[in-house]
């Protein structure tokens, strides 16, 4: 049932009052020249965003390291807030089962490069916007330059010594790291700034448990880690809210249960502290 208040409301009118219903808008067509006003208009008008945390986002650059579904929402939602370069580094081809997840993929590119696949359909949505697709390992000798020139990196990867090799290369050049992951219905998020505690402070020894490849995944609890990835990443970049430095932000989407711990940086650390090699 309608009450009284809703049935006032502007916005519901057109919607559940009686009557004929309203025509549908005109269809307008897309203008030919890019408009970043009109393209980002709903979140210049947030409070404290404002154009000069846009024009931050469009002279950064960020880093995404993995494209699956974690990394791929992350890419999506920063391409489409108006970062100005991304640099997206994924080997490996796409898989039929990679499909539950990962939305930048299409099922007739099964066979081609993830990364690949993921810079077209960025392209396509966000013309204004460079993309630097990488099909190579995070072992691979260029990455300590890439991420060097990049002004956060999210690191959406799904195994620990790749996670580590991106936490120390990112304390080593002071630049800001943005960890994402997930299991089955749970979410995790942790960033890393110089100062704070690092991934190997909350994680020592990650999880000899683990199988990299062999977890289950839901594709909407990726896709959640992914955009609060990508949230923490473009407050960093835009320089317009505090991110969550300092917690470890952990979601189970089992029974919506959150919690953000307080983490301590390790003196001992074998990454960040006295207890790397001298």
């Amino acid at each position: 049932m309608v009450t009284a208040r809703f049935r006032s409301h502007p916005r519901l009118l057109g919607s559940i009052c009686a009557g004929p219903p309203a025509p549908y808008p005109s269809r307008r067509q897309a203008p030919s020249v890019f408009d970043p006003n009109r393209r980002y208009e709903r979140q210049l008008g947030i409070p404290g965003f404002g154009v000069s945390a846009q024009r931050r986002l469009s002279g950064a650059t960020v880093l995404v390291a993995g494209v699956g579904g974690v990394g791929g929402a992350a890419a999506t939602y920063l391409a489409a807030a108006g970062i100005g370069r991304l640099i997206l580094v994924h080997p490996g081809v796409l898989e039929e089962p990679d499909l539950n997840r990962q939305t930048l993929m299409r099922p007739d590119r099964v066979g081609d490069a993830r990364v690949e696949c993921a810079a077209d359909t960025l392209r396509a949505h966000h013309p204004d916007v460079e993309i630097v697709a990488l099909d190579r390992d995070l072992t691979d000798p260029s990455l300590p330059r890439l991420i060097a020139e990049a002004d956060v990196v999210v690191d959406a990867r799904h195994n620990f010594p790749e996670r580590y090799l991106l936490n120390r290369l990112c304390l080593a050049t002071q630049i800001p790291l943005v960890v994402a992951a997930m299991n089955a219905t749970e979410a995790y998020l942790l960033v890393v700034r110089s100062g704070s505690p690092c991934l190997r402070c909350v994680f020592p020894e990650g999880d000899p448990s683990w199988e990299p490849l062999g977890f289950p995944v839901l594709g909407a609890v990726a896709g959640t880690v992914g955009c609060l990835a990508a949230t923490e990443a473009l407050k960093i970049a835009g320089g317009f809210a505090e991110p969550a430095v300092g917690r470890l932000i952990h979601l189970d989407l089992w029974d919506t249960d959150l919690r953000t711990p307080r983490t301590r940086r390790d003196p001992a650390c074998v990454d960040c502290g006295s207890g790397g090699a001298p």
